[in-house]
């Protein structure tokens, strides 16, 4: 994977995380029978953000200290 690649990737996945946070916001704040998919859909930001981490890992260049 090339670094502007995964810049792409990157902005993908956050935009994805963010899209649902909201969605997680709005199921919750109608408080019904949707604790599964609240779930669910928690379960798949984790995963987002560790998908996140890793790329964001790989385009920080690492520093000699």
């Amino acid at each position: 994977m090339t670094e502007e690649e995964a810049r792409k990737r990157l902005a993908t996945l956050k935009t994805e995380h963010r899209d649902l946070d909201i969605a997680i916001r709005a199921l919750e704040a109608n408080g019904g029978p949707e604790q599964l998919q609240v779930a669910r859909l928690k379960k798949r930001k984790l995963g987002l953000r560790d998908q996140i981490f890793v790329l964001e890992d790989f385009l920080t260049p690492d520093i000699i200290a």
